[in-house]
């Protein structure tokens, strides 16, 4: 037996019907290599089972009331990315879409041909790709999916004099318009690629810049890197949570948790 068909994946389920979530549970507990780590009935509840359990893959269903499978994209942490595959009930065309992007998409009800075809398909992408090139596919999605919608998907500003140190403000193309964001509004960064993700007040605001670029912008006395793609506005944390093993989750006053790598374990004086 191959060393791909020996390996089990942590997998979190979420969906916020009922039925559907325990349905795809019972078909999965059937796999010998997944391990299903937690259910969730909605994005923000998922969220925090990403940040606890660092899973390998996420069955997400799109259509969810208060954060959508495709919004909760964008607060994933980059360094814990897992691999996605999404449960759907869109139509063909959106359904091309994910499939380009995607590790793959479930058309409800879930077949179980399908449900094997996925799984398979999570098995051989397993540990192929690193997180950063998964939410640059992601973002790809996002970008073909939704245009320049909440996200404000768009690029940084031709002219990189804009970016001063220690600015007091991010000008951020989206289209023909230019967004000024309050740099003390910045609740958390993290990069993707080429882009980084710019997270204000529910939204995020896409640039294509550098975390180097960019964090030589930022006043280090008010933000502080936590992880090796991750920035944090330390005005923004509201607590801090340690666990047994030695690390470190921030839990910021928008409710988003991240995860402090142990390599910048001693940035934790900064909370104290």
């Amino acid at each position: 037996m191959s060393e791909i068909d020996q390996q089990k994946l942590q997998v979190v389920l979420v969906d916020d019907e009922t039925l559907a979530r325990q349905g795809l549970f019972l078909r999965l507990v059937e796999y010998s290599q997944i391990e299903i780590v937690a259910q969730c009935q909605n994005a923000r509840d998922a969220l925090a089972a990403i940040v606890e359990h660092e899973p390998d893959l996420v069955f997400v269903d799109i259509q969810m009331p208060g954060m959508s499978g495709i919004e909760m994209i964008s607060e994933i942490q980059t360094d814990i990315l897992p691999m996605l595959i999404f449960v759907t009930a869109y139509d063909a065309f959106a359904i091309d879409a994910f499939n380009l992007h995607a590790i793959d998409y479930l058309l409800k009800p879930v077949e179980a041909e399908r449900l094997s075809e996925a799984i398979d398909k999570a098995m051989r992408q397993s540990g192929q790709k690193s997180a950063i090139d998964e939410k640059q596919r992601l973002l790809d999605l996002v970008i073909n999916i939704t245009g320049k919608s909440e996200f404000a998907i768009g690029e940084l500003l031709d002219n990189q004099e804009e970016l001063i140190e220690h600015a007091d403000r991010l000008a951020i193309k989206d289209g023909s318009s230019i967004t000024f964001v309050p740099v003390k509004d910045i609740e958390w960064i993290d990069a993707a690629g080429d882009y980084m993700c710019v997270h204000v007040k529910g939204i995020t605001h896409i640039m294509r810049t550098t975390m180097k670029d960019l964090e030589a912008t930022l006043d280090p006395s008010i933000f502080q890197r936590i992880h090796r793609s991750t920035i944090v506005n330390l005005d923004k944390i509201e607590k801090v949570s340690s666990h047994i093993n030695g690390e470190y989750h921030l839990i910021l006053f928008c409710g988003t948790s991240l995860k402090m790598s142990r390599s910048y374990k001693e940035k934790a004086k900064y909370f104290f």
